[in-house]
């Protein structure tokens, strides 16, 4: 599943998944409670076993937005969707539209207004490609 939420907030449950990678975000809107202040072209960055792409920066804030591709058991889906840090997008495959505040923050990246999940993470995998969409 794909989320919209920190970096604070994924390390926070990160020990309960399977996998996850994510993408650093510059423009997530202030209307669903989390900011940032990262606007700085994307550079890749490997961090903690999971693939990753972030601002050129020293560090990062753990108040930077991400979107972040989780692989986990369907307990760990549940507490993330009791958490309100964290923003489900839709199924990919039920090609409903994502919110606009998802679009807006996914914008950066050529994902347009009405676009499904599967959309975006097609958009997304031109810049990392384990954010693609995939079925094993």
């Amino acid at each position: 599943m794909y989320y919209l939420t920190t970096l604070a907030a994924w390390q926070r449950h990160a020990h309960r998944f399977a996998g996850s990678h994510w993408i650093a975000l510059g423009n997530f809107p202030a209307q669903t409670g989390l900011e940032s202040s990262a606007t700085a072209p994307l550079e890749p960055s490997r961090g903690e076993g999971n693939s990753s792409f972030a601002p050129q920066t020293d560090s990062l804030a753990g108040a930077t937005p991400v979107l972040v591709l989780i692989e986990a058991d369907e307990g760990a889906h549940l507490a993330l969707e009791s958490d309100a840090d964290f923003h489900a997008l839709p199924h990919p495959l039920s090609q409903k539209s994502i919110s606009e505040a998802a679009q807006s923050a996914l914008a950066l990246f050529g994902v347009a207004p009405g676009a499904t999940t599967f959309d975006a993470a097609e958009s997304l995998g031109r810049v990392h490609p384990l954010l693609r969409f995939r079925v094993f």
